[in-house]
């Protein structure tokens, strides 16, 4: 049998395309299609060089458990946070992994034919071990499925998923010596050390067993505890003999195995063509709900109804906005952005409910009369910065997820009195130390998401940001006490159980102030006084730390002195994955109250002087391929403090310069290509760089993330003609969003004039509420700014009392 993927020599888009008319064929049975089908725009490839360990992982549902993904450098990995997992560079598989999460990682399946090998050897010397060579020409990704050809054995291997099983398909050449190598005891990814994995042949078609790991994050987050996989797989063909290994070591006949760098093998007979499939259930919280998630969801399907179902929900899900006109290109980086907003963040319950608690104890979500859980939990990296993209665009398009989202860690909290930022099969995996749920909390409720226990949710938000006393470490905000009493972090080293050292007062000030005022607006909202005025005390706290001698943010020692031999350019001296130039645009809450004390006619140069330099970048750390590139320099837009900072006109009378810069950021920052995706391999990191395009993109973004109590959207410049948002009618009236943008080209960047159903906006910003209300937003665009006096109707800022009307 001659494959057909073997042969194809075509683009990857073209590839891409064909894949997506093949899936049309199959599922024209299944009642007819609309036109619209926004999968044909995902590229999972965009951005796939010098990736995250959970950014590529294409045979993947929607906020699935079960996310499937080839590795190429995943395997003995230091863990941590460093990218790996899947290059596009590299040209050779080491394997087929399950898990893909933050400080989650484990359960990979390699197939092979010939001698046996048990380790995988190098990407330099891929016969050292029993990774295969594969060609690009033979490589497909679209959202739900996957498939290569391991060109040193011939097997054509597709990938698919539903939310908490994976299912591969396996096709052999003729061999009497065909493998499958099943790892478990080896660090994946950011799993770091693996403490303890087990294995177990059940039946002549069925293994079962579990992994235990330590990561680095959950080490000094949460010492003793651990992340716990389980994992139910069945086999579609009987192996003809197996046993176990250890690294090199291998115990032939063998049935179980136990320990650390461990694994199975099983070797069949098969002819050519002969397809094997394996199904794999899985679970964070026991063998049992991996064997149920598995009967559940995938008992009876075959192959091809599991890929056309994960199809048909990614369509759903991504139809839910929908972009006409503008470029291919913007469509492309629209979807794929979109495509990753909703992919980042995966399902930490099982189909019944139960869930991984922080004492390793099993908790059950409440279900409902027909015995379904009333909602979800998740495994998620810290929020730092998610609400400039993630935050915004799930509570607008995805309400029912910003729920969960929220309710997940409410749960958390009920169990260890903290919220988290940043959790791990129920661990404390924080990821920078920080905490900003208390905001997204406050943020949720101002937009009208409230089907959690409103005052449950308030305590918990308000103890995030004044509670130090008996704090869980990986809760966050470890020098909140300096912030409480002090009024400010000073400058002073701490040094992790790890051995990393941190010096971020003046950030963790900043970003502390944000979020109190956040919680403050809650606390209004809710009648509670004292707890506001104690809130609002916090939010104006970065006054503090301003140094009126450079008008730059500057960090103080603890007797109120500043630091010495300040530039303002050194990255990581007071501020974390930055510097002082960025961090000084750090007063989301509070932009009136900044632009005044460096001065409005300063601000603005250092603003405009800022993007005309970074552009000469790509806004960015240029080509240099790294996570941290462009924290030295003014601005970057590959990392989270600076992600607002091109809306800031929008606050200094200057709107079509924001209008101006967004354009251009989105256009050259953003590529289409597997180097030149989110920068030149920077950390898009589980969503957030897409969703930043994807809000851009339909012209709307929020400087203060939602903060206030009545929050509202500032205007940007469209990339399409046309923008439809599906509203949920369970959290809205229901019916449809358009923004419209009438005579948009690539010339035409500018809005010449606002209408919000029918009406002139007069300003370049509108109320949250009045445009899920109005439900027409149409801007006319046109080449030139247009200088009125719109442009003097600011946004709400704290200091300035509101909006200026």
């Amino acid at each position: 049998m001659i494959n057909w993927m073997r042969t194809e020599s075509v683009p990857t888009r073209m590839k891409r395309l064909f894949c997506f008319l093949f899936i049309t064929v199959l599922t024209a049975s299944c009642g007819s299609f609309n036109d619209f089908d926004p999968v044909e725009y995902v590229d999972p490839q965009i951005g796939s060089v010098h990736g995250r360990w959970f950014f590529y992982t294409p045979a993947a549902r929607p906020f699935g458990m079960a996310k499937l993904a080839p590795h190429t450098n995943a395997y003995g990995s230091m863990g941590s946070w460093l990218p790996c997992g899947y290059d596009d560079r590299h040209g050779s598989i080491e394997g087929f992994g399950h898990f893909h999460e933050f400080q989650v990682g484990g359960l990979v399946i390699m197939p092979a034919t010939g001698q046996l090998k048990t380790v995988p050897g190098s990407l330099e010397d891929p016969d050292s071990g029993y990774r295969s060579r594969f060609s690009k020409a033979d490589e497909m990704a679209v959202p739900g499925y996957y498939s290569v050809v391991l060109s040193d054995y011939d097997i054509r291997t597709e990938l698919t998923a539903s939310d908490r099983a994976g299912f591969h398909r396996y096709t052999f050449p003729e061999s009497k010596s065909s493998h499958l190598i099943v790892d478990i005891g080896h660090r994946q990814g950011e799993s770091s050390d693996v403490t303890e994995a087990y294995l177990k042949k059940t039946g002549e078609r069925e293994l079962e067993g579990y992994i235990i790991t330590n990561p680095e994050y959950i080490k000094f987050c949460d010492p003793g505890n651990r992340v716990r996989m389980y994992f139910v797989i069945q086999l579609s063909k009987t192996p003809v003999s197996w046993g176990t290994f250890t690294d090199g070591s291998v115990v032939e006949g063998d049935s179980e195995t136990k320990g650390r760098g461990n694994g199975m093998y099983l070797t069949f007979s098969t002819g050519e063509g002969e397809k094997i499939e394996v199904m794999a259930g899985l679970s964070y919280t026991s063998i049992e709900n991996a064997r149920l998630n598995l009967v559940r969801e995938l008992s009876g399907r075959d192959f091809d109804e599991v890929r056309k179902d994960a199809h048909a929900r990614w369509k759903e899900i991504l139809s839910i906005i929908k972009v006409e006109g503008g470029r291919e290109q913007d469509r492309l980086k629209f979807y794929t952005g979109l495509y990753h907003a909703l992919l980042g963040r995966g399902l930490a319950s099982d189909i019944n409910g139960q869930y991984p608690r922080n004492d390793c104890s099993i908790g059950q979500i409440p279900l409902d009369e027909k015995g379904i859980p009333e909602y979800h939990h998740y495994n998620t990296d810290g929020i730092w910065g998610g609400f400039w993209n993630l935050g915004q665009l799930w509570a607008l398009a995805y309400p029912d997820y910003m729920s969960e989202y929220m309710q997940s860690n409410l749960d958390f909290s009920d169990e260890t009195g903290w919220l988290h930022d940043g959790v791990a099969a129920g661990a404390f995996a924080n990821g920078v130390q920080t905490n900003f749920n208390g905001l997204m909390l406050a943020a949720t409720y101002n937009c009208g998401i409230r089907d959690f226990d409103v005052e449950k949710a308030y305590t918990a938000a308000y103890k995030n940001e004044t509670g130090y006393r008996g704090r869980d470490f990986g809760s966050g905000k470890y020098d909140l006490h300096y912030f409480v009493n002090m009024g400010y972090i000073p400058s002073y080293d701490t040094t992790l159980s790890n051995g990393w050292l941190f010096n971020f007062g003046a950030s963790h000030t900043l970003e502390y102030c944000f979020s109190s005022f956040a919680v403050a607006e809650f606390a209004k909202s809710l009648g509670r006084q004292d707890d506001y005025r104690r809130l609002m005390k916090q939010a104006n706290a970065y006054k503090l730390l301003f140094d009126p001698e450079t008008r730059y943010i500057r960090p103080r020692y603890p007797d109120g002195s500043f630091i010495e031999n300040f530039d303002p350019m050194e990255p990581w001296r007071g501020f974390q994955e930055g510097n002082a130039f960025q961090y000084t645009w750090y007063v989301p809450h509070d932009p009136a109250g900044i632009i005044d004390l460096v001065g409005l006619d300063l601000f603005n140069e250092r603003l405009e002087m800022m993007f005309t330099e970074a552009r000469k970048s790509l806004f960015g750390g240029g080509r240099e391929i790294d996570s941290f590139s462009g924290l030295e320099k003014l601005y970057n837009h590959g990392n989270q403090p600076c992600l607002h900072n091109a809306w800031l006109f929008n606050y200094t009378g200057k709107p079509w310069l924001t209008q101006q810069w967004t354009r251009l950021i989105c256009d050259e920052f953003y590529g289409t290509e597997p180097l030149h995706g989110y920068g030149f391999g920077q950390d898009e990191d589980q969503g957030q760089l897409g969703a930043w395009y994807v809000m851009a993109g339909m012209g709307l973004f929020d400087v203060s993330g939602h903060a206030f109590a009545d929050p509202v959207f500032q205007l940007g410049s469209p990339l399409f003609d046309k923008v439809t948002i599906r509203l949920d009618p369970a959290y809205y009236e229901g019916g449809e969003l358009v923004i419209r943008a009438l005579n948009n080209s690539l010339d035409n960047i500018y809005i010449q004039s606002a209408s919000l159903n029918g009406e002139r906006l007069g300003k370049f910003w509108v109320r949250r509420n009045a445009l899920l209300k109005g439900r027409e937003l149409v801007l006319e665009m046109g080449p030139e700014p247009v200088m009125d006096e719109t442009a003097r109707v600011l946004p709400p800022s704290m200091s300035a009392g509101g909006a200026q009307e």
